[in-house]
């Protein structure tokens, strides 16, 4: 008896997972080289954060345009494009010498590179592919952004052995070595260019009626998708979960750690540990699937809230034990938020602009990411603590599961019926 082939769907996970581990494992780099820099050069932590403020910007306001090139272009070519300019931008940090360089390379020119090649691409993919089980396979697929922080563990053995300028060398070099032909190989933006069919699509329902991803409903068009008060809810929790709560904690908790009198590898460990978690709460997040989108995104806040209360609660090196709580439960909340929201946009708004409609969502995590690092370094700077910019991203995790709930997947057939 032959054995059945594995489903083409699940090579799209498997290299979302490595295209999220390195193109976002550049990003997230910035906590290790954060320190480097701000002691070599003397800048203040505020204006220094704002490259990362910028990266997280000119990626959110790039994503939709890239989400809807993939739906009405050649996505290889989209990719392609995408991973030499990450890649060569990366490499050219090396060079840098002065605040503005850093800002051109590393906050403008390379997040440009990462919204081509990163979730604004893969993410719809993940959605073309899966008719069911989207939240098991957006979960699985976001694995990678998991490994992305667990990488910094590794960017942080570079910069101790070679110097952090050579860090940029090596992201660089992964990226075009690894991900160029990984990609040319295995990405396919949709199962019908690939003569085939997305999975599940062909189930039988016990009634007898034919399940398809499309549910015979015409597809929401743009506009109006603009028009509802949902999609622009989901953009705003995104904005308050990921952009301002958790990218201000990100940026500076390997300091944080550091001033409270831990070495460079045990706060690069604590980051790991966060990533490691996270690839846990993404494992974790088929649990939408049953229990809603919306219980999942509101144990994905409290998790958030209770690991950032332990990380506030740590002032010295005998409480080591609160850095541990504090990746642990944050971790994972992330891990169940991230893909939730992705398959809680599908769940609204399926159809062809799907692309660019789950890429719009990551608008707002730019325009919150622009916020949240620059505030957490000018919140330092003029009080010389962390503990209000803590405040301002526990009230931030708060915001972005009332958003969520009242935006209400739970609620898309009603919606949905209504483009009928």
């Amino acid at each position: 008896m032959r054995k059945k082939p594995i489903f083409f769907g699940w090579y799209i996970v498997g290299l979302a997972i490595i295209a999220m581990m390195l193109v976002y494992g550049i990003r997230s780099s910035f906590s290790a080289f954060f320190p480097y820099i701000v002691d070599e050069f003397l800048w203040y932590r505020g204006s220094t954060a704002i490259m990362f403020s910028l990266s997280i910007l000119v990626y959110g306001l790039t994503a939709p345009f890239a989400g809807s090139l993939v739906d009405r272009w050649k996505p290889r070519v989209v990719v392609v494009i995408g991973i030499l300019v990450l890649g060569i931008a990366t490499a050219s940090c090396h060079f840098a010498r002065e605040l503005w360089h850093f800002y051109l390379l590393f906050g403008i020119v390379a997040p440009i590179g990462t919204a081509f090649c990163g979730s604004p691409v893969i993410n719809p993919a993940l959605l073309n592919w899966f008719g069911k089980r989207r939240g098991l396979a957006i979960g699985l697929g976001q694995i990678g952004g998991g490994l992305s922080f667990a990488y910094v563990m590794f960017i942080e053995w570079v910069n101790s052995t070679w110097g952090w300028e050579y860090s940029f060398f090596v992201m660089a070099g992964l990226v075009l070595a690894i991900l160029l032909p990984v990609y040319l190989l295995f990405y396919y933006n949709r199962p019908e260019d690939k003569k085939m069919k997305a999975y599940g699509v062909d189930e039988v329902q016990v009634s007898g009626e034919l399940k398809t991803a499309a549910a015979a409903v015409p597809d929401w068009t743009l506009r109006g998708a603009f028009k509802t008060y949902q999609l622009w809810l989901l953009v705003f929790s995104d904005f308050c979960y990921w952009g301002v709560g958790n990218y201000l904690v990100l940026a500076h908790q390997i300091k944080f750690a550091e001033d409270a009198g831990f070495s460079n590898l045990v706060a690069a460990s604590v980051f790991a540990l966060f990533g490691i978690m996270s690839i846990f709460g993404q494992i974790c997040a088929f649990i939408s699937d049953h229990i809603g989108r919306e219980r999942t995104v509101l144990i994905a806040v409290v998790l958030a809230m209770v690991g950032l209360f332990s990380l506030m609660s740590v002032s010295d090196v005998s409480q080591m034990w609160m850095l541990y709580v504090y990746s642990v439960c944050s971790g994972f909340a992330t891990g169940l938020y991230s893909p939730t929201i992705v398959v809680g946009v599908a769940d609204i708004y399926q159809g062809k602009n799907i692309g660019a409609l789950s890429a719009l969502i990551l608008t707002g995590v730019g325009f919150g990411g622009a916020i949240g690092p620059w505030l957490g370094g000018y919140i330092y700077d003029v009080s010389g603590s962390y503990n209000v910019a803590f405040i301002v991203s526990l009230v931030a995790f708060a915001l972005a599961g009332i958003s969520f709930w009242i935006a209400a997947p739970r609620n898309a057939e009603k919606m949905r019926a209504k483009l009928k």
